[in-house]
């Protein structure tokens, strides 16, 4: 039973330590499973050995790799089970000194049991009616119960799980597969948490999951908004410290507390990133995308407006979302999503200074309002087609929509994190895209609840996924349109206009040309609908039209305002995300 004294006295500085020694150990013991498995396992079963012993080989050296496999699950289990005894310690241990300070400043009495004592009320205060010390004393007396029952449950339930685990590594049971996966300390629903007293709910990891990005964990980010304004500072500050990578892309939690923790893990992940050896392509390119964004922040501090670093992670080709105002407080926010060929490097380059420059032309559209605008990569567009030649299949997927799919459901719940953490009146929401990105937000808005935005803009959109308009969950008259009349992207692959050579390239252009002149339906791009055509049902703002057909014009819809030659599109991009739509000039659908 733990009492109020060893909670208040005990230092719990050993047990994070522990974790990590923990840690260390079953990485070791990994990297002897994995080579295990290369090195023997995976050799033995490639050979040509056959016969009886080489069965008999074979199904040793299988029961020996799950032996080992089991082993390291149980090992990062110990790992696991004493972070969370010293995250749930330090929490509980935290809001009892809080509560013991309080105390001490109003001249109430704590005795070793929990019980809070006060003086006996002099004569003006027995006839004040604002008197209040016998109430005060009971709350106090109420949190100092519940910290100490919070840690007395975690140290309960922990110690069974490390007993538990003790006895299958004394008896040998733990070593097998099936058991150890089965444990409830092998399963990953043990991590950062704030255990309640009395059976409230215990909140887990679940609201930490798919940092990454794509399908949600679980918890809505209004849940997940409702837990953390329900911890004290003290609480959310440790696990900022503690979890930044976790924190830092959870839908939910407020863009400060995002931008701090994800600033901490920017700072590993270059210093991890920096110091792998022999980094593969990809591992290069992502080492250069966190320098670039580190940059950028550098580039933007003290500056208006300030940067806020909503999302940075590893996962996939790499995560990066860069907020320039705070999305909590302003009035106008957008969120843009890039395309084909996007790098992770892009966040601190050419979209974040595409970011600012809707910014820029939202805040002189209504100078009286705050702005944020977004550069949102929370998912993996399809790398640049230039690849293909050096025989990387990963750009052909620009032709399917797997990774749109993916990222528009990642896309929704981030807008619904922004609708949860805003302070005040509703922000006005608006989804922007561009080129694959529109994509990625057509078949966001097309699922249940759409994007939550109050206005969606595509630009040079090879199609949502949506025949109309109407299908994005918001009323069409939301819906706007940027389409250069020589962007090839947006002519892709319909009749009369195929601009397939310019994309592809002169060897698969021609023949995608022959089989959309021949058989596909007028004003039918790649993934539904031409959303500029009338039959769409949007409004089509004006844009100029671009050179010649090139993909050069497919990549001017938010260039600064500063340059003329495309000023308009970008200054009606910036009237829409003030919304301001009777200063946007129109222009006719096809």
């Amino acid at each position: 039973m733990v009492t109020l004294a060893q909670l208040r006295d005990t230092d719990l500085s050993g047990l994070a330590g522990a974790a990590g020694a923990y840690d260390t150990l079953a990485g070791a013991f990994g990297k002897h499973v994995q080579a295990m498995n290369t090195e023997v396992t995976k050799h033995v079963f490639n050979s040509q050995w056959v016969g009886t012993a080489a069965g008999a080989a074979n199904a040793s050296l299988q029961r020996t790799s799950g032996r080992l496999d089991a082993a390291h699950t149980e090992m990062s289990a110990v790992s696991g089970l004493l972070r969370e005894a010293s995250e749930s310690f330090q929490l509980a241990q935290s809001k009892l000194k809080e509560a013991l300070k309080e105390a001490q400043g109003a001249g109430l009495t704590v005795a070793e049991d929990g019980t809070v004592s006060w003086p006996a009320p002099s004569q003006a205060e027995r006839h004040d009616p604002g008197y209040d010390t016998p109430q005060r004393a009971r709350a106090l007396a109420d949190r100092i119960s519940h910290a100490v029952t919070e840690a007395d449950g975690a140290d309960q339930k922990i110690a069974k799980l490390l007993d538990d685990l003790t006895v299958r590594a004394r008896t040998g049971t733990g070593l097998d597969q099936a058991h150890a996966r089965a444990d409830p300390p092998a399963r990953d629903d043990l991590g950062p948490r704030r255990l309640a007293a009395g059976g409230a709910p215990v909140v887990t990891n679940r609201f930490f999951m798919s940092a990454g990005g794509g399908t949600p964990a679980g918890a809505a980010p209004t849940e997940v908004n409702s837990w953390w304004k329900g911890l004290t500072p003290d609480e959310q500050q440790r696990l900022v410290q503690a979890h930044p990578d976790l924190l830092g892309m959870r839908d939910g939690i407020p863009a400060t507390a995002r931008d701090q923790a994800n600033r901490l893990n920017l700072a590993h992940l270059i210093d991890t990133y920096e110091h792998k050896p022999n980094p593969s392509d990809d591992e290069k390119q992502k080492l250069e995308g966190f320098r670039a964004i580190r940059d950028k922040l550098n580039v933007q501090n003290g500056r208006q407006p300030p940067a806020f670093l909503l999302g940075v992670g590893e996962q996939g080709q790499g995560r990066g979302i860069l907020s320039f105002g705070n999305p909590d407080t302003a009035k106008n926010v957008s969120a843009y999503v890039p395309g084909l060929g996007t790098k992770l490097s892009s966040v601190g380059g050419k979209d974040a200074d595409r970011a600012l420059n809707v910014w820029n032309a939202a805040h002189i559209a209504d100078s009286g309002a705050e702005v944020a605008s977004m550069i949102w990569l929370g998912y993996d567009p399809p790398p640049g087609l230039e690849k293909v030649l050096d025989g990387d299949p990963r750009p052909l997927e620009v032709m399917g929509t797997d990774r749109a799919a993916k990222g528009g459901a990642a896309y929704d719940t981030f807008m619904a994190g922004l609708r949860a953490t805003h302070e005040g009146a509703p922000a006005h929401l608006v989804a922007l895209a561009h080129s694959y990105g529109s994509t990625t937000v057509g078949l966001g808005a097309q699922l249940p609840g759409g994007t939550g935005a109050d206005d969606i803009i595509l630009v040079g959109s090879p199609g949502t996924g949506a025949d109309k308009a109407s299908q994005l969950h918001i009323d069409p008259h939301h819906v706007w349109v940027g389409d250069a009349e020589n962007d090839p992207v947006s002519h892709l692959p319909a009749k009369g206009r195929v601009a397939t050579d310019v994309v592809l390239g002169p060897v698969l252009g021609p023949v995608a040309d022959d089989l959309y002149q021949t058989f596909a339906p007028d004003n039918q791009l790649w993934f539904g609908q031409d959303p500029a055509s009338k039959d769409f049902g949007a409004n089509r703002f004006a844009v100029p039209d671009g050179k010649s057909l090139s993909l050069d014009s497919h990549s001017n819809y938010m260039n600064s305002s500063s340059d003329t030659a495309t000023a308009e599109s970008i200054n009606n991009i910036g009237q829409i995300v003030a919304g301001r739509y009777d200063a946007v000039t129109r222009q006719e659908g096809r």
